[in-house]
């Protein structure tokens, strides 16, 4: 169920509830980061790349710690940031609608809040999933009420160590400069955003119009009357195939290497708190073991977004078929599996997902193999070995990269990695609805002990400084002690 239109009025209520709830909780708080110039030029305190759900709600939180010397970029033009109108194709999100995501606290900056000031209590009670494109409504809502400064297409090339500070080089239409300078970097770049998507050997060399990514710009139309193949049986294998069929493809033929279909959510029987705030202090073997776990069972796609595909006399699920080889054909495509299956159609899809792979990033110019990996610093057991989850990067505590040899490079301390490739080192905090403000906020208070050490000899000072009294000699008459 998709409610009808809103009511421009209660929204514009609510927006002001949401700014006397900001004034009486004084938020944005006072700047307390000094400012600092190098030769002239405006250093920021920090830069956030990314400006999805991750980077709007790391810019809050960093502006209710008084943090205000902050920039943010999106490479993608405004109202287009993050998945959910590029590449996400699932009809409704996979969070229940009740999560709170990156309210930061705040009741009246709630997706129900937005939802039901506009549709009212009964539509809410109503709604089972939150559709997709509503979902990048609320957060278009978020940026305007917020006024998130987004600085809409801008690419960062690079990353540069300058001193102890770090050169941002930028580049596209919204770039109103070629480079500037800050003290800390924060990546909020998504479920991509340390590495790339995956690939897999199979279709190197084979002619790009015969195949893409699920992360690519489809056009399904083109697939109408054709024979599609999707690799994989994973969330976004599940919706691409669902959008061929729908756009009249003629037959979609699911090739998954699995055995059976994975049906069991194993994260969501341990959401907690708990496991949010305790996970990174767990030894390196507990946390890998959650994670490895939970990478090898697979999260299943949702059971709405697999009957989208099943109810399509067309579809079909190949279960034992792992894809070895992918040969031109004519017009179109052979797929070979390894139990020697042989299979003819014209396009291939691959649900395949993303690698984290920090080498591949090219924000890191000439250092990226400085960054400390977990398969540098922790061996798993034999039967837990698992190559992509070795990759991850192995994060500070504060979400911070640390140096692989120290003393090589020590500006990585300076970069924060706020996205999905924080997660075997900290958790889901940093990339998924239901634990984003927490990580939010864990990530505001990390940078703001660390930009307060680093200047602590100008706060002491400022301390030394301070002279405005609150006595003003007429609150006591001095008494002489008599004895007896």
């Amino acid at each position: 169920m998709t409610p009808q239109a809103g009511s421009n009025a209660a929204l514009a209520c609510l927006e002001r509830d949401l700014a006397r709830d900001l004034e009486y909780l004084c938020r944005p708080a006072a700047n307390w980061v000094p400012p600092r110039q190098v030769g002239g030029e405006k250093v920021y305190d920090i830069i956030i790349i990314g400006g999805g759900m991750c980077g709007m709600v790391a810019w809050f939180a960093l502006q209710c710690e008084g943090m205000l010397q902050t920039r943010i970029f999106d490479r993608n033009p405004a109202g287009l940031e993050g998945p959910w109108l590029n590449y996400a194709r699932m009809q409704t999100l996979r969070s229940p609608k009740q999560l709170v995501g990156p309210a930061y606290g705040m009741s009246s900056l709630t997706f129900r809040a937005w939802f039901t000031a506009q549709f009212g209590d009964s539509a809410w009670e109503l709604l089972d999933k939150i559709p997709r494109p509503m979902w990048m409504e609320y957060l278009r809502w978020y940026r305007k009420a917020l006024s998130v400064p987004i600085e809409n297409e801008v690419n960062v090339d690079g990353i540069a160590a300058e001193g102890e500070l770090l050169r941002l080089h930028l580049s596209g239409k919204g770039a109103s400069e070629t480079s500037i300078l800050a003290r800390k970097v924060v990546m909020a770049t998504g479920r991509d955003g340390t590495g790339h998507p995956s690939i897999p050997r199979f279709v190197q060399g084979l002619d790009r119009s015969l195949w893409a990514h699920s992360s690519d710009d489809i056009d399904f139309a083109r697939l109408r009357g054709k024979r599609v193949v999707v690799v994989g049986v994973g969330a976004s294998a599940v919706d691409n195939s669902a959008e061929a069929l729908e756009a009249g493809a003629a037959e979609v033929r699911h090739l998954i290497r699995r055995k059976e279909m994975p049906t069991v959510n194993k994260m969501m029987g341990i959401g907690s708190p708990g496991l949010r705030n305790g996970f990174p202090d767990l030894p390196d073997a507990w946390r890998w073991r959650f994670m490895h776990y939970a990478t090898v069972m697979q999260t299943p796609a949702p059971r709405s977004s697999t009957l989208r595909v099943s109810r399509h006399p067309n579809a079909y699920f190949h279960f034992g078929k792992a894809v070895e080889r992918v040969l031109p054909s004519g017009s179109g495509i052979v797929v070979e599996t390894a139990d020697g299956s042989r299979l003819e159609s014209d396009y291939l899809i691959l649900g395949t997902g993303f690698t984290v792979d920090p080498m591949a990033r090219a924000e890191f110019p000439g250092y990226a193999d400085q960054i400390l990996l977990w398969k540098d610093r922790y061996t798993p057991p034999e039967q837990e070995r698992h190559r992509e989850l070795g990759n991850f990067p192995y994060l500070a505590h504060d979400f911070s990269f640390l140096e692989r040899t120290p003393g090589k490079a020590p500006w990585l301390k300076n970069i924060y990695c706020f996205n999905y490739g924080a997660a075997v080192s900290l958790g889901k905090v940093s990339g998924d609805i239901p634990g984003i403000s927490e990580g939010a906020a864990w990530l505001a208070r990390g940078l703001a002990s660390r930009l307060y050490a680093e200047d602590v000899a100008a706060h002491y000072q400022e301390m030394v400084d301070y002279e405005k009294p609150e006595l003003l000699g007429d609150e006591w008459k001095p008494s002489e002690l008599l004895t007896g």
